[in-house]
């Protein structure tokens, strides 16, 4: 049986409303679980109505952030129904795995030899990127836009203008297939570099915030750490995966062994970061790029790989040897296959509860705005800079632009000075505006700087 337009329109909206009523009790009370599967329903459902951005040639991460940002502000007209989303822990951990798990799928598409060789470039990158913005906060912009603030405000002020969230721009550049070019390459390096430099900066500030002095020890403890993991995971972790993969492989060679193998190998590296102080999406990456396809040759390839072995057994040698390398290219990349529906799933759910978190109403102060708007370009022209000491043969812009989002990891900053009692509200307002703008900028203008660099 056909469904017309108005049947199409009108059984999803009864299902939302009889859920909404079994949910909530007569007296109130909700049942977390099933309310959680509701959420998780709508977030994938708005997050995949965001997606018609991609119709205007623009990367659906941005739908997905808009869309999350138009149900997280329901509540202005009187439509609080979504609120529950934004305070339900079990949402916001999905949407913490979905960010681990693609900057795991990052660090599995890129390669550690490809990362070497831009790692000098990326280095650059990430000082400018670093510093730069520190300076303009702590020593320009702060002083000019915000006077009167104490000493330590404005510290917290430049640390955090120096944070980057790669986990906008690399998603931008997986939608673009663009992983594996040198612009993705020094970004993604220069991101894990900037994120050790800004772990640094923020035990520095705060070392001075609450004892007067730098604690020489802290900064070498964590810069030793943060090498230990970074180094010692992509060589020392890789040199253990392999032995491991294959008595795996022994014990159980099924795609189900790969997968789990894989995803433990992922989550341990991202529970190790934050344990040493580092945002997990570091940890993840770094277990991708420790993962090469090799450590997973051992186990059984997929099904369809031996499906066209088989179906070209009689051919001739030319087209057995020609479908024998695509087979084996598949084999390979094949860890990666069957992580990415995980991703489809979980990924999407990040970038609408980051728009969800998006509060308009903050908007409405004039004098906050335009501090701001003036702060958010102070703040994109420090990392644009950044792009500049990239090197030759690449587009400077592109890699300036995928360093400006500052998202959750600039959060983090304001809030440890938030919690240390030298940022206020005013302030806090003033930066959670800036990491806003920040991330809802980046990705259309990223967007478009691909395109042109793919057809140039």
């Amino acid at each position: 049986m056909k469904l017309n337009l108005i049947q199409k329109i009108l059984l999803p909206s009864a299902f939302i409303v009889f859920s909404y009523q079994q949910i909530f009790a007569s007296n109130g009370s909700v049942d977390i679980i099933p309310q959680t599967f509701l959420w998780i329903v709508i977030a994938l459902l708005v997050a995949r109505l965001g997606g018609f951005v991609e119709k205007y040639g623009q990367p659906a991460v941005l739908g997905e952030l808009i869309a999350g940002a138009i149900i997280g502000n329901m509540i202005l007209i009187n439509v609080p129904f979504f609120e529950g989303m934004k305070s339900n822990e079990y949402l916001h951990f999905l949407a913490e795995m979905g960010v681990v798990i693609l900057l795991f799928q990052v660090g599995l598409e890129s390669n550690v030899h490809d990362m070497k060789k831009v790692g000098f470039n990326a280095l650059l990158v990430a000082s400018v990127g670093v510093l730069l913005p520190f300076v303009l906060g702590r020593y320009i912009a702060g002083p000019m836009l915000m006077p009167g603030l104490t000493e330590h405000a404005y510290l917290f002020l430049g640390a955090t203008l120096s944070a980057t969230s790669v986990g906008i721009t690399a998603r931008v550049f997986k939608d673009f297939s663009m992983l594996h070019s040198k612009e993705a390459r020094i970004v993604l390096g220069a991101a894990v570099i900037d994120d050790v430099m800004g772990l640094v900066l923020l035990a520095i500030v705060s070392s001075i915030v609450q004892t007067g002095t730098v604690s020489m020890m802290q900064i070498v403890q964590t810069i030793g750490l943060s090498i230990a993991l970074l180094a010692g995971g992509t060589i020392i972790g890789g040199m253990i995966a392999k032995p491991l993969s294959k008595w795996l492989s022994i014990l159980n060679p099924s795609s189900a062994m790969k997968l789990g193998f894989a995803l433990s190998v992922g989550f341990a590296f991202a529970y190790i970061a934050h344990m040493i102080g580092l945002a997990p999406i570091v940890g993840a990456f770094t277990a991708g790029l420790m993962l090469d396809s090799v450590h997973f040759k051992y186990f059984q390839e997929p099904g369809y790989v031996s499906e066209f072995k088989r179906a070209v057994g009689d051919a001739d040698k030319q087209v057995q040897e020609k479908v024998q390398i695509i087979a084996e290219e598949h084999h390979e990349k094949h860890i990666e296959h069957i992580i990415e529906p995980i991703g489809q799933f979980l990924s999407p759910i990040f970038f609408v509860m980051t728009g969800l978190a998006v509060d308009v109403s903050v908007f409405l102060n004039g004098q906050t705005l335009v501090t701001a708007l003036v702060l958010t370009g102070i703040a994109i022209i420090g990392k644009l800079a950044s792009g500049f000491f990239a090197g030759k043969g690449v587009n400077h812009w592109l890699i300036g632009w995928g360093m400006v989002p500052r998202g959750e990891v600039g959060l983090i900053f304001a809030s440890v000075g938030r919690a240390l009692g030298v940022v206020d509200i005013t302030e806090y307002s003033v930066i959670v505006v800036v990491i806003m703008l920040t991330t809802f900028v980046t990705p259309p203008i990223l967007g478009s700087l691909v395109k042109n660099n793919q057809t140039s």
